[in-house]
């Protein structure tokens, strides 16, 4: 199915309503019904429920029987775009290929699916000591984990995020094949969209960072036209410095745009648009746009790296942070770093409601923001429903992502769509859904304490006005001769 420029819902089969896939396809087609153009359903694969959330998978070819089949994937997308995870970087320790380089060491048919720190690193450890120093980490935890194999050797093997997911390499005929497979089952499901998950790091070479290398690029091009030529776009998931998003953007079909989230919250904090409006007038226009997602909101994206400075300056960084953690009363403090596990240097885990300290209005203005930005929008599930901190679950798990990953069942769903900032969201969506002018030009200004966001096709035209100062905004459309404005304050009443 040809990709739709509406907005997506991004959620777990398991984590909404019913918790499985036919459940979530008759929700899409009732309470839900006409709000979105695809969905992007996370993890699905055997086991959904891993070490962390999905994304450690046991087989990648197989559905969780505990959600459903292919079948009900190929139903899901039979009436709307379908976006599902192809996680390239590594697979679960407990899966059949790496449980058989467990038993057979290096005369297992797999042990070339997986890079250990040799596969990469030389055995003159002063060279490794200084090779090592120069990866790019995305967590404070070790990036080898220790395996004893059967044969009581021990292996440092690599994992980049958890000991429990094991790097893969995917310039092995294996990995090449191992990628290949995952795509051959999308291809008979109706998915249309695959997100690349953790790209950047798939990659190794000693004496650089390991991270967005030029063979990465390479390799994500690669990836991308094989996906093509069996009817499926990609969409490159990386953290990391505004520049590189742009470069990316250049050589694949579409890209995050991971710095908005960050960039709104510092334009309602401050009430100064000049660097949303200056990111806004350089960002890809071939991107998604998101303001939450089952990870937190990502600092790395608007920092500095090296001597290339940052779409926010540090002192506005920490600001922004700190009034998050003001705002959501203390509660992502508890979920951020060192207070919960699992946690990432460079996001806050935190609802993007609470982010905004529960306030409906700068809620619906961000929101509103992020619908009149370039890039196809993804409102996440917990965000939809106005969803606020999970301190229970969190508590239970200590896992900080927790925060924002509620289990919220169908009575749940009711009674958010009772709620005011819920109906407002609502409105929104159904606006930027059936405003045919958001296939047409973009363009920002910033200018005597105004944010103008406005797109144009042919004599058409809406436009989003924010006034600084008050932060009052209005949303202007004219289609084909009629003019109609809509105050975002009206949508709170």
């Amino acid at each position: 199915m040809p990709l739709r420029n509406g907005v997506q819902l991004i959620t777990y089969a398991d984590r909404l309503g019913e918790g499985n896939m036919s459940g979530l396809n008759t929700l899409l087609s009732t309470k839900l019904k006409g709000l979105f153009t695809g969905v992007h359903i996370l993890p699905f694969y055997y086991p959904f429920d891993g070490e962390d959330a999905g994304f450690d998978p046991i087989d990648h070819t197989t559905v969780d029987s505990r959600l459903g089949s292919w079948a009900d994937v190929k139903q899901v997308g039979e009436s709307m775009n379908i976006m599902a995870d192809l996680i390239v970087n590594h697979m679960s320790a407990q899966s059949e290929p790496f449980l058989d380089v467990i038993k057979h060491g290096r005369e297992s048919q797999y042990w070339p699916l997986f890079l250990t720190k040799q596969s990469v690193f030389s055995e003159d450890d002063a060279a490794n000591v200084a090779n090592i120093g120069k990866v790019f980490r995305p967590r404070p935890t070790p990036f080898f984990s220790e395996y004893e194999l059967d044969n009581k050797e021990v292996v440092p093997f690599w994992t980049t995020f958890t000991a429990n997911q094991i790097d893969i390499d995917v310039e092995s005929d294996l990995g090449k094949a191992y990628l290949e497979s995952i795509l051959e089952a999308f291809t008979q499901s109706n998915v249309d969209l695959i997100r690349l998950d953790a790209a950047g790091y798939a990659i190794k070479r000693a004496g650089t960072n390991c991270f967005m290398l030029e063979e990465t690029f390479e390799f994500i091009e690669a990836l991308s036209k094989r996906a093509h030529e069996m009817g499926i776009q990609s969409l490159v998931e990386i953290h990391s410095h505004f520049e590189t998003q742009i470069a990316i953007a250049s050589r694949c079909d579409s890209v995050y745009d991971f710095a908005l989230p960050p960039l709104v919250l510092h334009t309602l904090f401050s009430k100064d648009a000049s660097a949303l409006a200056h990111w806004l007038s350089i960002s890809p226009r071939n991107c998604f746009t998101v303001l939450d997602t089952h990870d937190g909101i990502g600092i790395v994206d608007v920092g500095s790296s090296g001597d290339k400075p940052g779409l926010l300056t540090n002192s506005q960084i920490d600001n922004l942070v700190e009034t998050i953690h003001v705002n959501s009363d203390g509660e992502s403090r508890k979920a951020t770093g060192e207070a919960a596990s699992n946690v990432d240097l460079y996001q806050i885990n935190c609802t993007y409601y609470d982010a905004l300290g529960k306030d409906d209005y700068k809620y619906l203005l961000a929101r509103a923001i992020q619908f009149f930005s370039p890039g196809v929008p993804q409102v996440y599930y917990a965000g939809l429903l106005g969803a606020t901190n999970d301190m229970e679950l969190l508590a239970k798990t200590n896992v900080g992502r927790d925060i924002n990953r509620p289990y919220l069942s169908e009575s749940d769903i009711d009674d958010a769509l009772t709620k005011p900032v819920v109906k407002g969201l609502v409105e929104l969506i159904h606006i930027r859904n059936n405003t045919n002018v958001f296939n047409g030009d973009f363009s920002v200004t910033e200018d005597t304490g105004t944010l103008l966001l406005v797109w144009t096709l042919n004599e058409d035209r809406a436009e989003l006005r924010v006034e600084m100062s008050t932060l009052d905004a209005t949303i202007t459309l004219l289609e084909g001769g009629v003019k109609s404005t809509l105050s975002l304050a009206k949508l709170t009443a």
